[in-house]
């Protein structure tokens, strides 16, 4: 188990992106990392984009420190655009940053990335639908399945999640 003793954060919120929440979490898992599900609030229970399935958080995101863990990832889906409003959450990526710690993007997710002041000067992608967004936020747009930028590992879509993860694994094993 290549992530054993590794503490991954996983960010959720309402309308959270199914697959991008779920496979990178159990891939976590499966690789031996302890996740922690980080919502706005501990307890409170998050319906996803499709409505199909459920996740609730382990803790609120003003009870996690970039102390506390060594990677955070960040899902797609409507999650992020909800995400970002909140003062925790982006202190939480913006710290993770600051330490040289992971942060994982994928889809929408750039959104937080963004609003946490992060993404200027360095490679993004994402959906479609926020290209504009991060090469206004100073983002260089990169249209590749996913890698690594310094501390930032980006994913695009859906249909990029295998290798999202594969590239965030290498990354926690690397560092």
């Amino acid at each position: 188990m290549k992530l054993e003793g590794k503490r991954v954060a996983m960010l959720v919120g309402p309308g959270y992106e199914d697959l991008e929440f779920w496979v990178p979490l159990m891939r976590m898992q499966e690789e031996g990392a302890r996740v922690t599900v980080v919502g706005l609030k501990a307890g409170e229970s998050y319906v996803s984009k499709s409505g199909g399935l459920t996740a609730t958080a382990d803790v609120g995101a003003d009870d996690v420190s970039s102390q506390d863990v060594d990677a955070v990832l960040v899902p797609g889906g409507w999650a992020p655009d909800k995400l970002r409003r909140y003062q925790a959450v982006l202190s939480l990526v913006r710290g993770m940053h600051e330490q040289g710690k992971m942060v994982g993007s994928i889809c929408h997710a750039g959104l937080v990335l963004i609003s946490a002041g992060i993404v200027r000067g360095r490679r993004a992608t994402g959906s479609l639908g926020i290209k504009d967004d991060l090469i206004n936020a100073g983002a260089h747009w990169v249209d590749e399945a996913a890698f690594r930028d310094g501390n930032v590992v980006w994913g695009r879509v859906v249909a990029d999640i295998p290798a999202y993860c594969r590239v965030i694994i290498d990354a926690l094993t690397i560092d």
